[in-house]
């Protein structure tokens, strides 16, 4: 077996380069979600037919245990997703899905104390480039959701609960503090409105015996108000201006006691608020700290979540160690309040981690629970039940995850990427997995441990001067000269082809041709188009499509010649070529096919959707046309080499790509990794192999 690998970079997690001042990083953090789909007013319960496969593990962002049983703990993620353990995180399985799209950042799961019936799921959002958000609740256990009218369309990144009264509820929103004393059935601003620091609200604390004192973090400094807001005051003496305070915690024995956790440290406090001395023990670096957590069976012992690792006191800030691997971005912390011991870690790309010994060592616990953005993914010809995943985002925890069992269990097989981000994903006839990176392709073979470059491209230049023959003739000739100039392909691989003798990828920089299986490449830009996001083939009809032309060749890539591509098609995300040499195309203006090498188009209507078609394919083994729409669970498949489709499942799931495992269809998500099709869904269970074609893995 030979594996190569390439990838897509996109936008960095969510806490990964967090820095001062706070605003601007919030700043990315809300381009980095812009091109999600619409937000919806109402929690939607995800569709249960098909199941999540993995890779497990991904990003947490939340963590929070029912108070009348902590083994039932919700965990919320970063595309809207609450999950739910009833072992003590042990499992998972999917609970509820908020909003459309994955639009919605859950980082507050609140449960009430004198009936865990009653629940509130803050969240954040971006809708194009507008910040807003909702307050969800529900009475009956997750059943359904109500979002609260009083705080829809704010961006909510902090909610709190009073100890001593379960009625009063806080919100932080970026435009201030607010307040239920309702259950949430009424807000009211208690910030002032439009002040100039309190606002940009990233933490909320409200004192366990009075909830009329309320601590509040801005993305400057903290402020507190003693009278349930009718005045305000900064704390920020003893802290470094400008600090973006992240968390801040009461001592639920002292309220004298404050921890706050700002990017330029974490602060403590013995006089509620009115000083604050810096803790030291902790070397200074990038870090920031996410989350400080008390334990709740002794309040000397804290742990701080950071962007390096966990960190805890055992004597209540005076001295701090780090108790987990450095390269764990930590997002939450919960503690198990009948035994500490059982801490459990909400971390970014490594899921879920458990340790038994209050932090002695962690394991993954990520049973059931797939956070994955897989960018491409492919069935072995030779086995269908071993499937090869790429991911992206993930770092040193992605690169491409491989199952033997059909998705039941993954290994990771990534040394030597780098942390590349894995694009494309695709086999040869003999056994071979092709593909490409953000930086190049990768080859591994079956032998290997390790991945390998294989980025030589070749380029011959020519060169010809005509020179008078020797002796008296006055007869001339030409000379040509050759030269070969060598480089690297370093640039972004978003599609690797396969047929023949011939590798094609392509690229940023153009397509290139592989004709000694990948020991070096030659090409570039074709046609004057650079920016390639597909390339497919059938025998020596080689189609490639950049976002707006497609280029076509009838000689295996030796020569090209433009498609003529609609004026009304304004996107294209991929091609893919049928058996019989008809070309189809992938817009967003909808599915298109030509039966004269692209010289003519027709606009496909017939049971497809007649706009965003992301993704076409052709599915060798099952002689059948499978194609994808943006933000759409369905995939339709065509029998007639594509003058009907019809629906052939719904995931209920956003999906971008699809493979074919033992005739059922395996389903690549933006966030949720891989779903597998019901056996009793698929259409034809004989059917087996691969849906191949190049079109945008992620959009």
């Amino acid at each position: 077996m030979v594996l190569l690998a390439g990838t897509l970079s996109r936008n960095t997690h969510l806490h990964e380069e967090w820095a001062c001042p706070m605003v601007k990083c919030q700043r990315n953090l809300l381009f980095l979600l812009a091109f999600f789909l619409p937000l919806l007013l109402t929690a939607t319960v995800s569709h249960a037919q098909w199941s999540t496969v993995g890779p497990d593990g991904g990003d947490v962002r939340s963590l929070s245990y029912d108070p009348h049983n902590p083994d039932r703990i919700f965990l919320g993620t970063s595309a809207g997703t609450l999950f739910l353990s009833t072992n003590g995180g042990a499992s998972w399985s999917r609970f509820t899905h908020f909003g459309s799209g994955d639009d919605f950042v859950v980082d507050h799961v609140v449960i009430d104390p004198t009936d865990s019936s009653v629940m509130y799921v803050a969240t954040w959002s971006v809708n194009g480039q507008t910040a807003g958000g909702d307050v969800f609740r529900t009475s009956n256990g997750g059943k359904s959701w109500q979002a609260l009218p009083g705080m829809h369309g704010k961006s909510i990144r902090a909610l709190a609960m009073s100890v001593s009264n379960p009625k009063l509820l806080v919100a932080g929103a970026l435009d201030g503090v607010f307040r239920s004393t309702d259950r949430g059935s009424s807000w009211q601003q208690i910030s002032p409105e439009r002040h100039a620091e309190i606002k940009n609200i990233e933490s909320i604390a409200v004192d366990p015996r009075n909830p009329d004192v309320i601590y509040a973090g801005t993305w400057h400094l903290p402020w507190k108000t003693e009278n349930g807001g009718q005045t305000w005051q900064p704390i920020k003496k003893g802290m470094i201006d400008d600090s973006d305070v992240f968390s801040i915690i009461v001592d639920r024995d002292s309220s004298s006691v404050v921890y706050v956790s700002a990017c330029s440290g974490i602060y403590k406090s013995e006089n509620a608020g009115e000083l604050f001395h810096k803790v030291q023990g902790i070397p200074f670096s990038a870090r920031r700290t996410r989350v400080l957590h008390q334990d709740p069976t002794n309040p000397a012992v804290v742990y701080a979540g950071t962007t390096e690792g966990l960190w805890r006191t055992q004597d209540a800030g005076k001295n701090w160690s780090r108790i987990s691997d450095a390269n764990i971005i930590v997002n939450d912390v919960l503690v198990d309040p009948r035994r500490p011991s059982h801490v459990l870690l909400a971390t970014d790309r490594s899921g879920v981690l458990a340790s038994n010994s209050a932090g002695t060592s962690f394991e993954a616990s990520n049973q059931g629970f797939a956070h994955r953005q897989v960018a491409t993914m492919v069935t072995d010809h030779n086995d269908p039940s071993t499937v090869y995943a790429g991911l992206v985002n993930d770092k040193e925890f992605g690169g491409v995850f491989i199952s033997h069992d059909s998705g039941a269990h993954w290994q990771q097989k990534s040394a030597g990427l780098e942390g590349r981000d894995v694009f494309a994903l695709q086999e040869t006839g003999n056994g071979a997995l092709l593909a490409g990176t953000n930086r190049g392709i990768f080859l591994l073979e079956a032998t290997d441990r390790q991945w390998r470059p294989i980025n030589n491209v070749v380029k011959e230049i020519s060169k010809t001067r005509v020179v008078r023959a020797s002796g008296k003739s006055s007869k001339k000739k030409t000379l040509v000269s050759r030269t070969f100039v060598r480089s690297q392909l370093n640039s972004r691989v978003t599609d690797i082809e396969v047929f023949a003798n011939k590798w094609l990828a392509a690229t940023t920089k153009g397509l290139f041709i592989s004709s000694d299986h990948g020991k070096t490449w030659r090409g570039g830009a074709v046609l004057g188009e650079k920016d390639f996001v597909s390339v497919q083939s059938q025998g020596d009809l080689v189609v490639g499509a950049s976002r707006s032309a497609v280029v076509v060749s009838t000689d295996g890539g030796s020569t090209w010649k433009q498609a003529g591509v609609p004026s009304s098609v304004r996107l294209v995300y991929g091609v893919a070529v049928a058996p019989d040499s008809q070309i189809w195309m992938a817009t967003r203006e909808g599915a298109y096919h030509s039966d004269d090498l692209g010289k003519n188009w027709q606009h496909a209507y017939a049971g497809l959707p007649p706009n965003n078609v992301t993704w076409i394919a052709n599915d060798d083994s099952g002689k059948r046309l499978l194609a994808t729409g943006y933000g759409s669970g369905q995939v339709f498949e065509s029998t007639d080499l594509g003058r009907s489709w019809h629906e052939a499942g719904n995931s209920g799931y956003p999906i971008h790509a699809v493979a074919v495992m033992r005739g059922r269809l395996l389903a690549a998500t933006a966030f949720d990794g891989i779903v597998l099709q019901p056996r009793g869904e698929a259409q034809n269970p004989s059917r087996a192999g691969n849906a191949n074609s190049g079109g945008s893995r992620l959009k």
